[in-house]
């Protein structure tokens, strides 16, 4: 961006002070469009079986994310700017020759049991090769007991999986008004260890959103709108970019190469045999 020289020359002091302040709003602007995240977190630590599997394949991607107001697009200036939008636009940016659909489900208000009641209407009828289930958030900000979210969320991780479907789960965000909340800790906690538990992936926001403000000094207002809770379009556009890198990795990273005989050292025989110990 061109710099701006703030100056008195020709203009009132009034007149200089209003251009410094669009100059520096433009330049506050400018250093925080950089979308990043902490390179150990941005990752997802499971793979994506039968997302790989399609895009190898040339086959059509369906993508469902469920969830309540992140999801839907609660402080997004427009559905397009809405995570699951911009998710679709960044996966078809990276896959430009593959069909890519990310259907949005997400209704505002909701927790994780009336999500798990529309999971047939809304996800399974819908055969998603891709499932992304924001949760949590509104316990925190209700507190709701952690235990029967986390039996929530493994009941419908089983429906999931037993449809052969991928699956990421996405924790809550990091912004005041959850920050304010007792439990906030133990729900990311939570997802986190139903993640582990089940064999899923997960894509930590809360990590990725601290980042932005701890590590970038990022204020919550760059990502966050005036309400302490909900994303704003720049949060809901890195949030998906980030995301995407995300999918995109696990989605073509090597697969694990078989053990066979081929490859078993042809010492191994000899070691074992040598470090036997002596029959009496």
């Amino acid at each position: 961006m061109r710099k701006l020289s703030c100056t008195l020359a020709g203009i009132s002091f009034a007149a200089a002070a209003m251009l410094c302040i669009a100059s520096s709003s433009a330049r506050a602007s400018d250093e925080k469009a950089p979308c990043t995240g902490p390179s150990t977190q941005s990752k997802l630590e499971r793979a994506l079986v039968r997302t790989a599997e399609h895009l190898r394949a040339h086959q059509p991607l369906t993508i469902v994310a469920i969830g309540s107001s992140s999801t839907a697009g609660a402080g997004a200036s427009s559905p397009a700017a809405s995570y699951p939008a911009r998710l679709e636009a960044e996966l078809r940016l990276r896959f430009p020759d593959e069909k890519i659909t990310v259907l949005n489900r997400g209704i505002n208000g909701e927790v994780g049991n009336d999500m798990l009641a529309r999971f047939q209407q809304d996800v399974i009828d819908a055969k998603p090769d891709l499932v992304l289930w924001q949760v949590g958030a509104n316990s925190v900000l209700r507190d709701h007991p952690l235990g029967p979210a986390g039996d929530t969320m493994r009941e419908g991780i089983k429906i999931l999986k037993a449809a052969g479907i991928d699956v990421i789960l996405i924790d809550p965000q990091f912004a005041p008004k959850i920050l304010a909340k007792h439990n906030a800790e133990g729900m990311i906690n939570l997802i986190e260890t139903t993640a582990k538990e089940t064999g899923v992936a997960l894509f930590r926001r809360f990590s990725i959103m601290r980042f932005w403000h701890k590590e970038r000094d990022l204020p919550f207002e760059t990502f966050v709108t005036s309400d302490g809770l909900h994303m704003n379009d720049w949060g809901y556009d890195c949030w998906a970019k980030l995301l995407g890198g995300a999918i995109a990795e696990a989605a073509t990273r090597p697969a694990p190469r078989a053990i066979t005989s081929a490859t078993v050292s042809p010492l191994a025989p000899a070691v074992q045999h040598a470090t036997a110990a002596p029959t009496r």
